[in-house]
């Protein structure tokens, strides 16, 4: 049961399985250029860009928790919204894609070495969440996100900037 659940949930973070249908988190950036990654819709909205250093820091929490790795190793500030480079151009926003892309790839790793009897543990710091609840977790909250951004990118079509 235990090997099942950290299978679907990992399947999940991959993509293999997404339970939403559509893009995955990396697949929904491709062909996003710096321009359209840094647009806001409307004032005090998120970017595509924002968003995506957002999901890059809770693939590094959740990875820093499953290996319990200490805090603070987050090349980017603030963590959970980082701000956006000045300039804002083509090489930064590779860049913060390279980060999102390694991010992913150490949380996949992570989540692959778990020791399986210890998915029902609760997770250091928390008092309600379990290491399998912050598995799944990560995995809808790319999905939500990933929403988030089909949502920018069509939005950003269809205005006049």
């Amino acid at each position: 049961m235990e090997d099942k659940r950290l299978e679907q949930a990992s399947n999940l973070l991959l993509g293999k399985s997404n339970w939403a249908g559509g893009a995955t988190v990396l697949g929904c950036l491709r062909g996003v250029d710096a321009a359209q990654a840094a647009w806001k819709p409307a004032s005090g909205g998120k970017s595509i860009w924002e968003l995506a250093l957002h999901i890059a820091y809770w693939k590094y929490a959740v990875r820093r928790n499953l290996e319990g790795s200490p805090k603070g190793g987050f090349p980017r500030k603030p963590s959970n919204f980082p701000s956006l480079p000045d300039p804002a151009d083509e090489s930064a926003w590779k860049s913060d894609r390279a980060l999102l892309r390694d991010e992913h790839r150490r949380l996949i790793d992570a989540v692959g070495a778990f020791d399986r009897q210890r998915l029902d543990e609760a997770a250091p710091g928390s008092r309600s969440f379990r290491h399998v609840d912050l598995i799944y977790g990560i995995a809808m909250h790319d999905g939500y996100h990933v929403g988030q951004i089909q949502l920018l990118k069509r939005l950003w079509a269809s205005s006049s900037r």
